[in-house]
């Protein structure tokens, strides 16, 4: 077999009608050799390796190759650059962040006037104050690919540590300002990963890796996760390890500082399903490291720490989570007091958010909806916070005054940022998104619930224009995720309104592997269990036929990261439910994703082939990448999306999927792979590249449904 792939391609012939004719392409040929492993006596091929390798010549010259392929085929669509056009358009509407104070007293937020790449961040004396600008990341690169991802301010409020990420990179640079004046200071952290800055003193905390190998900075695995501390005006070469663990090289760790200097925490993941931690009282001379919870069995997260002690919000004792709080000199479980019980009527609680020195609003989510609640700072209820309809809600509050800023927002409405006034329970408006030539009284959401393959009830939402009638003759996009106790809450995307506005209907299904239910749901879609996500995600499919509502010729599914497993999966297990599949920076290869950057850290949702034969068999069975069919049963039309930063999901998943694709006997539909350059998993990826990949995604969807929107007429 080659090793190395043949460029020359034949020419691409795009149909530009409505008929069922298919596009006839030939694939570049990716490098390949005869690799065959063995696993507890189990033989897997394993002939695309050598893609593996990003940065050999042979693999760029094949997404070079592949990428022509694609670009040709989706260009010719004569409908793409009207699509383009109109998701510009959608795109480039103003839009504000929840603003904050500052421990210099001023006010701040992040704000896009529709124009930049990059929300630029602002600040000002009062709410109503007129606003200046602080920092503006779009000047930090000239294709807007640097994104500004934290912010950061000491407690005297004079400086401003603020991490970037570089063409969507999980690594982390870390940068600090006079607040004043807002000069750089000379003080520069590099190889920082999943991290913020924890002021102490002259200096602040962070979690970084070792520089990793020239080369390998996007796929090699990571070790050794350290939390520094780090002084202003030396070299980050004399920043001193705060904390290690070296005989955990695969948990991270990360501090959790009081503003008021009275404690730390070390919280620590990535064996468990959540977080251990450990507290030292920072008043003592010695750092006395005392321990919480040593496990990483369950949800642990720091909510807020000041004079020796902790509010934690846990799953420990509470599957659907509770508030503790806890002393740091004395944290073992015997002396927690509970301060918000697991609801005893079924919410998940979410988040917790501290308002001066005696309120406390917690956020639920009840069929994977936001509901909020004002309490007192011992646990009592005082109200509900009334939201207008099935939602989202984000609160900017702070434990030194009573100001509280929310924003809230839906599948058709943009985030609209209310003031609330806990005296009274009013909210106010503060500020309010419009987007010319969007109505969203035109549209409807509702909440359904279906059965799945067990019995079990799985929700999902709807959204549709009110004209649009199930008749059968609706495109549907079907979107899920199911994984790593993430909760699909209903969130608004400007892209989704193309897909409305012409007449699709959207579904979004809360599939088990999710929060939406507590842990108990999250674990019955892990491991051993994970076929149940699969199987709701296809019963989603199935209701919106068996009701009348679409076709399988007329349904499109996606899904990113985990939920690119899912798409990869689901289209192996039931090609026959969906005319196209749009698999984003997917798990593919469930045989040795945890091999690569922090692959090994979703073990805890997924198991691994090397832990046992029993789960090494069970990974096989449904892993993306070694079931793709070959006997010619017809499978949708596949565009597959991959970055060339992601180091997150490598792009070996993608790259390794859709060469097997290609190759395979899938019937005559197009299997495209997308390669992004200067990108990675999705986060901070400026409005260009956005409004380019989705002009891609639905071209390429409607296309292959035979349908031009009205959009494009």
């Amino acid at each position: 077999m080659r090793t190395y792939p043949i460029i020359a391609l034949a020419s691409v012939a795009v149909a530009t009608g409505c008929g069922n004719r298919q596009n006839q392409l030939a694939y570049p040929e990716a490098p390949n050799d005869s690799t065959v492993y063995t696993c507890f006596g189990i033989e897997v091929a394993d002939p695309y390796r050598p893609l593996e390798n990003d940065t050999a010549a042979a693999t760029l010259e094949w997404v070079k190759a592949e990428n022509k392929l694609t670009r040709a085929y989706l260009d010719a669509i004569p409908f793409r650059q009207k699509i383009h056009n109109r998701l510009d358009t959608l795109n480039r509407y103003t839009r504000q962040g929840l603003p904050w104070k500052g421990n210099d007293g001023k006010y701040y937020y992040f704000a896009n006037d529709g124009k930049k790449n990059q929300s630029v961040l602002y600040r000002m004396d009062s709410p109503d104050g007129e606003a200046e600008v602080f920092l503006d990341p779009n000047t930090l690169s000239e294709d807007g690919t640097v994104a500004l991802t934290g912010v950061f301010q000491s407690p005297d409020g004079k400086y401003m540590a603020y991490t970037i990420s570089r063409s969507g990179s999980d690594w982390t640079e870390i940068y600090v300002m006079d607040t004043a004046t807002g000069k750089l200071l000379p003080d520069h952290i590099e190889w920082a990963k999943f991290t913020d800055a924890q002021w102490k003193g002259d200096g602040f905390y962070y979690s970084a890796y070792s520089a990793p190998e020239a080369g390998k900075e996007y796929s090699n695995a990571n070790e050794y996760h350290k939390v520094f501390y780090h002084r202003l005006g030396t070299p980050q070469s004399d920043d001193r390890v705060a904390y290690e663990d070296k005989a955990q090289p695969l948990h991270f760790h990360t501090a959790t500082v009081a503003e008021d200097g009275s404690a730390i925490a070390i919280s620590g993941g990535g064996e468990g399903i959540g977080e251990s931690i450990i507290l030292a009282d920072l008043r003592k001379n010695t750092q006395d490291w005392k321990t919480m919870e040593a496990s990483q069995d369950y949800l642990n997260s720091i909510v807020e720490i000041a004079d020796g002690k902790a509010y934690v919000l846990t799953s420990k004792g509470a599957p659907r989570n509770r508030l503790v709080l806890v002393d740091a000199a004395n944290p073992s479980e015997s002396n927690w007091k509970t301060i918000l019980p697991e609801d005893k009527d079924g919410g998940v609680l979410t988040d917790v958010n501290f308002v001066g020195k005696d309120h406390i609003i917690a956020v639920y989510d009840r069929d994977a909806s936001n509901h909020a609640y004002l309490y007192t700072k011992d646990g009592k209820l005082v109200r509900e916070i009334e939201f207008p309809t099935y939602g989202t809600a984000s609160f900017s509050t702070s434990g030194k005054n009573d100001e509280v800023f929310y924003s809230f927002s839906s599948f058709v409405y943009p985030s609209t940022i209310y003031s609330y006034d806990i005296a009274t329970g009013e909210s106010k408006l503060y500020k309010s998104t419009e987007i010319a030539g969007f109505n969203p009284e035109d549209y409807i959401t509702e909440q359904v619930f279906y059965k799945s393959a067990d019995g079990t009830e799985v929700p999902m939402f709807t959204v549709r224009r009110k004209d649009v009638k199930p008749d059968g003759k609706n495109p549907v996009y079907l979107y899920g995720y199911g994984g790593f106790n993430i909760t699909l809450n209903p969130t608004f995307s400007a892209n989704r309104l193309l897909w409305l506005e012409n007449g699709g209907i959207y579904a979004q299904a809360n599939l088990r592997g999710g929060a939406e239910y507590g842990e108990a749901w999250h674990l019955a879609g892990t491991k051993m269990q994970k076929q149940n996500v699969f199987d709701d995600f296809i019963a989603a499919a199935e209701y919106m036929i068996d009701k009348g509502w679409t076709t399988p010729e007329l349904m499109t599914i996606e899904g990113g990261s985990n939920g690119g497993l899912l798409v990869g999966a689901t289209v192996n297990q039931r090609p026959d439910l969906f005319k196209v599949a749009i698999p984003r920076v997917g798990v593919m290869d469930m045989m040795r994703y945890h091999l690569f950057t922090i692959g090994w850290n979703w073990a805890s949702d997924y198991g691994t082939s090397d832990e046992s034969e029993e789960m090494a068999r069970y990974l096989l069975g449904y892993s993306p990448l070694h079931n793709i069919s070959n006997d010619g049963t017809p499978y949708p039309a596949i565009l597959v999306t991959t970055a060339d930063h992601d180091d997150r999901v490598v792009p070996a998943h993608s790259f390794k999927y859709a060469a097997a694709l290609q190759a395979a006997n899938t019937g005559d539909a197009p299997k495209l792979i997308r390669i992004d350059s200067k990108a990675g998993h999705g986060a901070g990826k400026p409005i260009a590249k956005v409004v380019d990949e989705y002009a891609d995604i639905y071209s390429f969807i409607y296309h292959n449904l035979g349908i031009t929107p009205k959009t494009a007429e």
